[in-house]
């Protein structure tokens, strides 16, 4: 059986800034794909960022950017 979706990890990557490293500071989503594809060959780190990372690298490689848009104005973060 899959796991539903979490609604609340795509306001964590419009919300969380990245708390290290050449974008400390930046806010998730804004992250350069390059970046990630970074993080994807080296390995992602442990926990939530790692998971948020990962995520954020699947929706870009995707080109479903636009989601974001769209739940900005939804959850009132415009």
């Amino acid at each position: 059986m899959l796991d539903q979706p979490n609604p609340q990890l795509l306001i964590d990557l419009i919300k969380m800034p990245m708390p290290y490293g050449r974008y400390k500071g930046v806010i998730l989503y804004k992250l350069p794909v390059s970046y990630l594809e970074w993080f994807n060959r080296k390995g992602f780190p442990e926990g939530k960022l790692g998971m948020l990372l990962q995520t954020l690298y699947e929706i870009k490689l995707n080109g479903l950017e636009f989601l974001f848009e769209r739940i900005k104005k939804e959850a009132g973060l415009y």
